[in-house]
C-alpha cells in the first residue's frame, strides 16, 4: 500500500481536488485506489450540495494519472502532462455518490501506451458494487 504522502507530489492534482486517499496496489498494467473524498463537503466537484455520479470519471482520471507518474518513477523519469481527450463506453449506476457510507475502490488499466497517448478502462467500485466504468484516452504533452 502506498499512502497519498508517497505519490500525490508526482500529479498535478492538489489539496481537496486531489481525490484518491491510497494506492492499494499496482504494477505496469493496473492499478488500485481507494478514496472516501466523495464524503468531503470540500470536495470542489460537488454542485449545489451534491455529488454526481458522472464526476466518477474523474476519480478514474486521476487514478490513471497517478499510474502514469508510478510507472514512469520506476523507470528514473518524470510522467509527461496529459490531457484527457475522450470518454468512451461510460456506464453509470447510480445518480450521486456523496450519499454513500465507507471508500471507493478505483480501479484502472492501461489497454495502450503510445509515444503521445494512452488509453485506459476505469471502474469504480463500492461495496462490491459497480458505480462506474468506461474507457479513456488521454493525450501527452510533447516531450521537451
Amino acid at each position: 500500500m502506498l499512502p497519498k504522502p508517497d505519490w500525490a507530489s508526482l500529479i498535478p492534482h492538489t489539496g481537496a481536488m486531489c481525490l484518491l486517499d491510497e494506492v492499494v496496489d499496482w504494477d505496469a498494467k493496473r492499478l488500485h485506489a481507494r478514496s472516501a473524498s466523495h464524503q468531503r463537503r470540500d470536495n470542489p466537484l460537488r454542485a449545489d450540495g451534491v455529488l454526481h455520479a458522472v464526476n466518477l470519471c474523474e476519480f478514474g482520471a486521476q487514478a490513471m494519472a497517478v499510474h502514469g507518474a508510478l510507472c514512469a518513477r520506476e523507470t528514473g523519469s518524470v510522467a509527461r502532462p496529459g490531457y484527457l481527450v475522450a470518454l468512451r463506453e461510460v456506464r453509470l449506476q447510480v445518480a450521486r455518490i456523496d450519499n454513500l457510507p465507507g471508500r471507493l475502490q478505483v480501479h484502472v488499466e492501461c489497454l495502450l501506451a503510445l509515444d503521445d497517448s494512452l488509453q485506459y478502462a476505469f471502474r469504480v467500485e463500492h461495496r462490491g458494487s459497480v458505480l462506474a466504468s468506461g474507457r479513456a484516452a488521454v493525450l501527452q504533452r510533447p516531450g521537451s
